[in-house]
């Protein structure tokens, strides 16, 4: 693909001049439009050393508010960021809605440098491009556009910048001993540039190869790309009942599953008091000690608590931490989305809470809000929980990928024990916080949320991610059967 392209490319500096007052006049107007309507805008700028990728975005963001936007300069990772999956740090630094980030370098640092330079492994970086991939299309699924730019120079063109900032005293230090090194990798670089162009330009995030010989040349075509990009979103924003027919029509049948999970599970099951409190004091003293294997051996875990109301997920997490040393654990409730977290895609405040390696993240609710409360109340449309099925199992992919163990539980009830539950709380002065109106309403949607459930489990039980169903009318039972299963997932593990 590069070895195409025509680096003799020029714009006159009058022509130039002419040209790029209209199109800054343009993109701040599109600026204020995206803000408007909810728009994030990302712009990835990748491309070689000395391309002129620092010099192209202070030549944008000139001409836009600064106030809507932000620039990302992605270093080699740090010792935070390494100790989580590669994505977490671009996540975390996704814009919230009507906001542009600008990434100065990005996730592509992967299958680049981190490849050519040996950092990471090759199967490392072969997976990275199935993940690069899926969080692109998760984001523009989400209401994103993204803007993908790769700055092209050859091997002399290259040599020849170098040479110049080096021989100038205030830019000299602008060139290092690893540019050097790379540029003595140019052809390295160049096969894994155009390996990452062929497998990652696609139609929801397409690549623009920027001819950068001359700059002026090199700026116009920029401005260009992000105002049809933004236009071409305004454009389908204003279709957007059209296209939401022509999904529901072409959409799949999410009903079709054969038979109810929770009606095979057996709520008749029980412990004594005796085995329950044998068994309790034996998990939990095991659990202490996994917690420390975990730490040594840099193993991040994330627990997932999904269930009934009232059925015991706060008492089951309790157990588990009882006997665990708190540096090594948080629990994260999970509670509706405020505004901050509304602005974002509902997985961002999610990867933002991600555990690093070596640590515990115990999840009461989860991103399975989307598919189950959000579902069934109407908070997502019908497109975005059908489409999650889809994201979550990827996310999850992404994790299991950078060595995380997944454990999900459902602690299952059947409607008469909630309903005994909910008149305890009721009856109990201690208890009564833990009951509200929206309880008694969930509860008239039993059935609803059933369906939930059970698409739920049959759509994203995984071989990397399973569920396990807690059989929690006898609470003594669940809570062993959780402990025992966290038990043996790590001990599998380790």
């Amino acid at each position: 693909m590069l070895e195409k392209i025509d680096l003799t490319k020029k714009i006159a500096k009058p022509e130039y001049k002419t040209i790029i007052t209209g199109l800054e006049l343009k993109l701040a107007e599109l600026q204020r439009e995206a803000k408007d309507l909810k728009i994030p805008v990302i712009v990835v700028f990748e491309g070689w050393d000395a391309a002129g990728k620092g010099t192209m975005i202070n030549r944008l963001i000139l001409s836009i508010d600064p106030r809507g936007f932000t620039v990302y300069p992605t270093n080699p990772p740090n010792e935070e960021e390494r100790l989580r999956p590669f994505l977490w740090r671009f996540w975390s630094n996704t814009p919230e809605k009507g906001r542009i980030t600008i990434f100065d370098r990005s996730w592509y640092g992967r299958v680049l440098v981190e490849r050519v330079d040996k950092i990471v492994k090759k199967k490392d970086w072969m997976v990275a491009y199935d993940e690069i991939k899926s969080f692109e299309r998760q984001l523009v699924d989400e209401g994103a556009v993204i803007i993908k730019f790769f700055l092209h120079i050859d091997k002399n063109e290259q040599k020849k910048r170098f040479k110049k900032l080096q021989n100038n005293s205030s830019t000299a230090w602008k060139v290092t001993k690893d540019d050097w090194k790379h540029h003595k990798q140019y052809r390295e670089y160049f096969d894994a540039v155009e390996d990452m162009l062929a497998k990652t330009d696609t139609e929801y995030a397409p690549w623009t190869i920027v001819e950068a010989h001359d700059r002026h040349f090199a700026s116009v075509k920029i401005f260009k790309t992000i105002i049809d990009a933004v236009e071409r979103k305004k454009f389908e924003l204003q279709h957007a009942e059209e296209n939401h027919a022509a999904f529901v029509k072409s959409s799949i049948d999410v009903k079709n599953i054969s038979s109810s999970v929770l009606d095979k599970v057996d709520l008749s099951v029980s412990l004594t008091r005796e085995e329950y409190s044998a068994a309790l004091k034996k998990y939990q003293q095991r659990i202490r000690e996994l917690e420390h294997e975990v730490y040594i051996r840099r193993l991040p875990i994330i627990m997932v608590y999904e269930g009934w109301d009232a059925a015991g997920k706060g008492g089951n997490i309790k157990r588990l931490v009882r006997g665990m040393d708190p540096r090594g654990y948080e629990v994260i409730p999970i509670a509706a989305p405020n505004d901050i977290e509304l602005a974002h895609h509902y997985l961002w405040r999610f990867w933002t809470k991600i555990p690093k390696a070596g640590h515990i993240a115990i999840f009461d609710r989860s991103w399975y809000g989307r598919v189950l409360v959000e579902r069934v109340e109407g908070f997502c449309t019908e497109e975005e929980w059908k489409r999650a099925y889809r994201e979550i199992n990827e996310m999850e992919e992404h994790l299991a990928n950078f060595g995380t163990v997944l454990i999900k539980f459902w602690v299952q009830i059947d409607k008469d024990e909630q309903l005994r539950r909910f008149k305890a709380r009721q009856e109990t002065p201690y208890k009564q916080w833990k009951i509200t109106e929206e309880d008694w309403r969930n509860r008239e949607k039993w059935d609803l949320y059933k369906s939930a459930v059970d698409e739920m489990l049959f759509r994203t039980s995984t071989s990397h991610a399973p569920w396990t169903i807690v059989e929690s009318n006898s609470k003594w039972y669940a809570r062993i059967k959780a402990l025992r299963t966290f038990v043996e997932r790590l001990e599998d593990r380790l």
